[in-house]
């Protein structure tokens, strides 16, 4: 078994096109990140005419993109909008053309927590 990732890549003596690397570090997150939950606040809610909605998820210290396709986005029961707190299940991937990596959800749920508190108020 290899410990250098590098090597185990072929990567330790070739040399990456921008294209080479921006496919094999998307295969790569799309591999090791295939399932994940990650909680956060909606921002920057954007929904284009495709039906596709597109947000940043955050949390106080970070934030990460996410892209929710027309297909799955029919089937969210909760309205999303800017400031709402959301558990969301997708994979980690990258787009190439611009080397930013992004979730790619197939679910977006409220948080258990987000729930209750919702409930109480009513």
């Amino acid at each position: 078994m290899l410990n250098d990732p590098f090597q185990r890549l072929n990567l330790d003596r070739e040399v990456l096109t921008v294209s080479q690397l921006n496919n094999r570090a998307r295969l790569l997150l799309e591999d090791v990140f295939a399932q994940i939950w990650v909680e956060g606040e909606i921002s920057n809610l954007a929904r284009p005419a495709s039906g596709h909605v597109y947000f940043t998820l955050k949390d106080k210290n970070a934030q990460v993109r996410c892209a929710l396709f027309r297909q799955n986005a029919l089937r969210v029961r909760q309205a999303l909008r800017d400031g709402l707190a959301v558990k969301v299940r997708g994979k980690v991937s990258l787009f190439e053309g611009r080397g930013d990596y992004q979730l790619i959800l197939d679910s977006v749920e409220r948080p258990a927590m987000a729930r209750c508190v919702w409930l109480s108020r009513r």
